[in-house]
């Protein structure tokens, strides 16, 4: 059986591993599929290094744009992956441009599509990956939810015939990377001179706090003036956007340093007192990891973190500010991300065929 993965941005490469070491040990042709989205080596190479996949068969290089240009570029350059390979399955992770372009292009061609990730929902419509979610999930032929939650909302949304419940892949591999790194000391507290427990660790890169200038310098504002360090592992588009408006990313107790290779983010994390994020990703490895989170949304498509405490929703300054000083969450022994073998059942869903 030949699979093609389709990846593009710093959590689908995360989400790929398992499932490509999954896929080789049942023997099937994995192809690997990298649109380019995320073009940054400190967001895009090092994650195929450290998570041990190895380069990607196909490049294809699209780099940045608007929504139209880049899922167009994809669009055009996958038709022809695809026609040359000529899969069982594709495969496509989360809810990127990357995402609904590879799921686009195959259900063109005939070709059955799985999605990884699905049924995840913000109910923001304002949210561009809200869309390119809901669409990947009525286009797919197979739903890999990961949660109950999600299946609740592929039910509520007659998809039920095609859903299964698998668990969370980034459960699998950050509970290895967690055990893999867990005892060594932190290379982000040592080169910035940290006392581990006592900083935050911070990502901001979603449009909705990065296109507003105001809304950036307002979330900027909030982290330089945390009662600890904030270490803000500075995303591209933030540093443009920043530079663009004048907005001083260095000031107060905002430190400033360069997205983490993986295994030194899931470092830093334990290390932390606490996150700050706008991340899908990040504010559920923080859950896995028990490091309280605050995330800048109005919402999170991982109810399970904020219904258990683990997780809260900031906007303000004020807000965020309460958020990261609240007493730590009480301890939880509930694992609604699955047990680290999700990656395991996916491989047997696809080896079975089509749920319909």
């Amino acid at each position: 059986m030949k699979v093609i993965s389709v990846v593009g941005a710093r959590p689908q490469f995360v989400k790929l591993a398992p499932i490509h070491r999954a896929m080789k040990a049942a023997g099937m042709d994995h192809v690997i599929v990298h649109t380019g989205q995320h073009y940054d080596p400190m967001l895009s190479d090092v994650f195929f290094e450290d998570l041990g996949i190895g380069d990607p068969d196909v490049h294809l290089g699209v780099g940045s744009g608007s929504h139209g240009v880049q899922t167009g570029s994809m669009l055009a350059a996958l038709d022809a992956v695809f026609d040359e390979h000529r899969p069982d399955w594709v495969l496509v992770y989360g809810d990127t441009n990357s995402t609904v372009a590879a799921a686009l292009s195959a259900v063109k061609m005939h070709i059955p599509v799985a999605h990884l990730e699905a049924g995840l929902r913000s109910f923001n419509r304002r949210m561009p990956e809200e869309h390119n979610r809901v669409l990947t999930d009525h286009a797919a032929d197979v739903l890999l939810a990961p949660t109950e939650v999600a299946m609740g909302h592929l039910t509520h949304e007659g998809l039920e015939d095609r859903s299964v419940m698998v668990g969370d892949v980034m459960t699998d591999v950050l509970f290895e990377m967690r055990d893999k790194v867990g005892a060594e000391p932190s290379r982000l507290v040592a080169e910035l001179v940290l006392e581990p427990g006592e900083y935050y660790v911070a990502t901001i890169h979603r449009a909705e706090n990065t296109d507003d200038p105001e809304r950036l310098a307002s979330v900027v504002d909030a982290l330089s003036a945390l009662d600890r360090p904030a270490v803000l592992l500075a995303h591209p588009r933030v540093v443009a956007k920043a530079a663009e408006h004048g907005i001083d990313l260095q000031r107060g107790t905002l430190l400033t340093h360069a997205p983490l290779a993986y295994p030194d983010l899931i470092n830093a994390v334990m290390s932390s007192a606490g996150v700050v994020t706008d991340s899908g990703g990040l504010q559920k490895e923080a859950f896995l990891l028990r490091i309280p989170c605050t995330t800048v949304r109005t919402e999170t498509e991982w109810v399970e973190t904020v219904q258990l405490g683990w997780n809260v929703l900031a906007n303000s300054a004020a807000e965020i500010a309460d958020a990261v000083r609240r007493p730590m969450p009480a301890t939880t022994f509930e694992a609604p991300y699955g047990d680290g073998n999700a990656a395991e059942r996916v491989v047997e869903v696809l080896s079975a065929g089509s749920l319909r």
